[in-house]
């Protein structure tokens, strides 16, 4: 048997399979609130039989959303919405989790179907913050550069988050510090200008993500799993490297942390990432030599026609990370099966900008 087909403890959770449906953008929102869209979108896909669900980039702040129809859990009267959904998905056999995010720099964009073009105050956009005041894009107006009491304020965010997502009924909680949203921007030497104790060295570019990791588990209880998405490289010269995710893998397993969900990029418009079937594995492999369990995301599949069959990357990774795919099959999960190609529609996005 296939090992995406095992069964998976981490720590008090158990997952059914190693197939878990990555966090997806889905941009339907109102106000940072669920709607029955995504009732019908996660609850789909857990009837489907896939093992883990982490919901889509959940901003921690309203000026955290990468678009205005961003999901939100910076206010308690989120919580209802989200609790609707965790129940039905552990009603029917998979482990509802979520991951919270920042975007940093890359907040205040219209959406995909629109053009995702940097969207300005008077178009119901915001002001949007970074370690230094660089835009990601040339034409895109600068961030503010978070000052001392400014990222205090980002830690409390990530942390009051977390609480509400265990009262949403979450069983896994994984912070997004990748794609080039905020805090990657702090680990990243290219996006990160700053002199003071957040910045230069690579002791000070991480400082971010472990003053929020250790927030987060002051609320987040030790028995459910915590989960870091990081981009392993920059792909760009000077930029942040798989030697240094390494290193800060070794700190974060020390810290309490169950697995890193392992991404690469999103921090440079102009890079050239080689594209290819299960081509970020490599990097979750070298993490895990680290003794932490990883996931692996990026064409974890191989076509063949209409069907669609996933990779068995021989004990590489520990779990198995899709999104896109989920549209293409009608009903995947427990046997890694197969199912009719539809059309995917343009609304969702695995890798935003």
């Amino acid at each position: 048997m296939s090992k995406i087909n095992e069964e998976l403890m981490i720590k008090s959770v158990r997952f059914s399979n190693r197939l878990g449906m990555s966090p997806m953008c889905q941009y339907s929102a109102v106000n940072g609130f669920a709607t029955d869209w995504h009732m019908v979108h996660y609850g789909s896909r857990a009837v489907g039989g896939v093992g883990l669900i982490l919901l889509e980039a959940t901003a921690v702040a309203p000026e955290g959303r990468i678009t205005p129809y961003d999901l939100g859990l910076w206010d308690d009267a989120q919580i209802d919405g989200l609790k609707k959904i965790t129940d039905f998905i552990h009603a029917h056999g998979a482990v509802a989790g979520i991951q919270i995010a920042h975007a940093g720099r890359k907040a205040s964009h219209d959406s995909p179907v629109n053009g995702s073009a940097q969207l300005s105050p008077d178009q119901g956009g915001w002001a949007t913050v970074a370690p230094s005041a660089l835009p990601f894009d040339a034409n895109e107006t600068p961030p503010t550069e978070l000052d001392e009491k400014g990222i205090t304020e980002v830690v409390e965010q990530f942390r009051e988050a977390a609480l509400r997502s265990l009262k949403a009924g979450f069983k896994v909680l994984e912070i997004h510090a990748a794609h080039g949203y905020l805090i990657h921007e702090f680990y990243s030497p290219l996006s990160n200008k700053r002199t003071d104790g957040y910045g230069r060295s690579f002791e000070n570019r991480i400082r971010l993500l472990l003053e929020i990791v250790e927030a987060v588990q002051t609320v987040w209880p030790t028995d459910l799993p915590l989960f870091v998405r990081l981009s392993a490289t920059d792909w760009t010269l000077g930029g942040w490297t798989l030697d240094e995710t390494v290193r800060l893998c070794e700190i974060l397993r020390v810290k309490g942390v169950d697995l890193i969900d392992c991404s690469t990029g999103g921090n440079v418009a102009a890079a050239r990432i080689p594209v290819g079937p299960g081509y970020q594995v490599a990097f979750a492999e070298a993490v895990r030599n680290t003794g932490i369990m990883t996931s692996a995301v990026g064409l974890i599949t191989t076509a063949g026609g209409a069907q669609y069959r996933y990779y068995d990357f021989g004990g590489r990774i520990d779990y198995y990370g899709c999104a896109s795919e989920f549209y293409f099959a009608k009903r995947k999960g427990r046997y890694g099966v197969v199912g009719t190609r539809t059309v995917a529609p343009t609304l969702f996005c695995t890798l935003s900008r």
